[in-house]
């Protein structure tokens, strides 16, 4: 058995992409117990709610999922970098592209004009500017700079914010008041001030019993998988009982893992009994733990593990 997408010796088409709508589907999300009620505590406070877990435990997805959940369309995602200020909360302008017309022509342009060509609406900004209610989701937010929580806030008090480059000043009502969701993968710590007027729930990794839950809903059209089999050797590799690594995989990885272990044609019913795989078979193993492993180190490890 061959992993035919690939071959130095040989040119040819890429195949056609493979459906994968069901991995990204916000239906088959499964959030846990405690998430849904943390969830329901910040829509009854209208407050944001504040989530922290390792990274591939879901945070962004549950943005996608509250969204379809109250049919608001798609989420708007804000994503902090280190250098985020308040205004990109709400646009970004691109002030070098407007320069660089005005160089070149003679007639200035309108503020619509200005508008419609440099400047981009973003995250509070798009949703306040389009009047409807939406989820708003701040992906780590731990990254901004430590005004920029509390600039949060502030925002959602007035609902309003001005784009002096034009003029122009746009005010939501409280009715289309946005539903906030904000992740941190805990690089820094975030502002008391900030902490207080958030609820807040930290995701766990899910147990065993709940990975097995997820695959079954994000790999249903899949079939011929023993996902216990697949379940039981990614938490032998994540719990370390036997190898060890620096950085643990996710249950993003594992679902990509599982999918790939499809395309491989690996009889799964055998992950925990390695020896028993033909030798084709193995190699094909170790080639899938790729997904999993995220340094140098820990991919030889997974490698030399059978």
């Amino acid at each position: 058995m061959e992993f035919h997408l690939y071959n130095k010796d040989q040119q040819k088409d890429l195949p056609q992409k493979q459906d994968n709508s069901a991995m990204d589907d916000p239906q088959g999300y499964i959030p846990s117990r405690g998430l849904m009620h943390a969830m329901n505590v910040a829509l009854a406070l209208d407050q944001p709610l504040l989530l922290t877990g390792e990274p591939g435990t879901g945070k962004t997805k549950l943005a996608q999922h509250v969204a379809w959940i109250f049919k608001l369309g798609k989420p708007i995602i804000f994503n902090a970098q280190t250098s985020s200020a308040a205004r990109d909360l709400f646009y970004r302008y691109d002030a070098l592209g407007h320069f660089q017309y005005s160089q070149t022509q003679k007639e200035a342009l309108s503020p619509e004009e200005i508008e419609d060509r440099f400047i981009q609406y973003q995250g509070l900004g798009k949703a306040i500017k389009e009047q409807r209610r939406a989820v708003v989701l701040i992906d780590e937010i731990d990254k901004a700079p430590r005004d920029l929580p509390n600039d949060v806030l502030a925002a959602l008090e007035d609902l309003a914010f001005q784009v002096p480059e034009i003029g122009k000043s746009y005010r939501a009502s409280a009715q289309v008041r946005p539903l906030i969701i904000m992740t941190s993968n805990s690089e820094k710590n975030l502002p008391d001030a900030f902490l207080r007027r958030v609820s807040f729930y930290h995701i766990e990794f899910p147990k065993p019993e709940v990975m097995l839950e997820i695959l079954s809903s994000r790999l249903k059209q899949l079939e011929g998988l023993s996902l216990e089999e697949i379940v039981a050797h990614f938490n032998m590799i994540r719990t370390g009982k036997k190898i060890k690594l620096r950085k643990n995989p996710a249950t993003a990885e594992l679902i990509h893992w599982a999918r790939l272990l499809h395309q491989l044609e690996i009889d799964t019913k055998l992950l925990n009994t390695p020896s028993k795989l033909p030798e084709d078979q193995k190699e094909l193993l170790r080639a899938s733990y790729s997904v999993l492993a995220k340094t140098k180190e820990d991919l030889r490890t997974l490698r030399d593990s059978f």
